[in-house]
């Protein structure tokens, strides 16, 4: 774990209410694995930093990190400038693990859930292997650009409305995937994890899936237990435990989002 002051090189708005930072931190990009997060300080409030997963990494040390405006420090995050520097400490958290012998892998993003799986996708194809992706939202507006996502991925889209792709939810057509699939990964909002969560119980999905769990964090050190869930192997911290948990481990119907 490092603490940077890492400069912003680009900053936009992807999709309405989401935006990509991307920044010059080599020594957290160096040694940052799919599935963790960094600590962000925001301005307004300096004491209380904000969790924002690693989207990508760069060789040159670049770090991309996206998210949705939710709350007074997002919001101020997101106005920052190309020059502007950003405290981070990271990279924080367990993250994704993928088995050597894993030759295809299936990635479940729902909306902004896409930001800590484009990184799994990126390491997983550097490595030789084979990755479709489902990537699904509401609309066609709010669909992650597929033009920012690594060459040699398989994506397959869905809209609730229609808009593009297949019309209904993510988790509609993920049954169909599942027997090419040696390992799968899943990224999205609480109603996505649930019906997955069904849907395996109902040997639809029948192999395992490690999700990647965002719920509200006061240090993401360990120390404030704010984090805190239940699970069938007792109360765990998401930030020192996760955020990466397998989906049959999570009590569902206690996690609030």
């Amino acid at each position: 774990m490092k603490q940077v002051s890492a400069t912003i090189f680009s900053s936009s708005e992807l999709m309405p209410g989401c935006h990509l930072i991307c920044l010059e931190a080599p020594d957290i990009a160096a040694i940052a694995r799919p599935g963790q997060f960094v600590m962000v300080s925001c301005g307004q409030e300096p004491t209380l930093r904000r969790p924002l997963t690693i989207h990508q990494v760069a060789h040159s040390g670049q770090l991309h990190l996206l998210f949705s405006i939710v709350g007074k420090g997002t919001s101020w995050l997101s106005h920052r400038q190309e020059g502007e520097t950003l405290d981070l400490l990271g990279p924080l958290g367990n993250g994704f693990s993928t088995e050597p012998a894993s030759r295809n892998l299936l990635l479940v993003a729902g909306g902004i859930g896409i930001a800590p799986l484009a990184f799994l996708a990126q390491q997983a194809l550097s490595e030789g292997k084979s990755v479709s992706l489902l990537l699904g939202a509401r609309t066609d507006a709010g669909l992650y650009p597929q033009r920012l996502l690594p060459g040699g991925i398989e994506t397959i889209v869905a809209t609730e409305d229609g808009s593009t792709g297949t019309k209904g939810m993510i988790t509609d057509i993920l049954p169909d995937y599942v027997d090419w699939a040696d390992q799968i990964y899943a990224c999205g909002p609480l109603a996505m994890y649930q019906t997955i969560a069904t849907e395996n119980r109902q040997g639809r999905v029948r192999k395992p899936v490690q999700i990647s769990l965002e719920v509200r964090m006061g240090c993401g050190l360990g120390a404030c237990y704010g984090c805190s869930i239940r699970t069938r192997r007792g109360m765990k911290q998401v930030c020192l435990d996760g955020p990466v948990f397998n989906l049959d481990e999570i009590i569902w119907q206690e996690v609030k989002i």
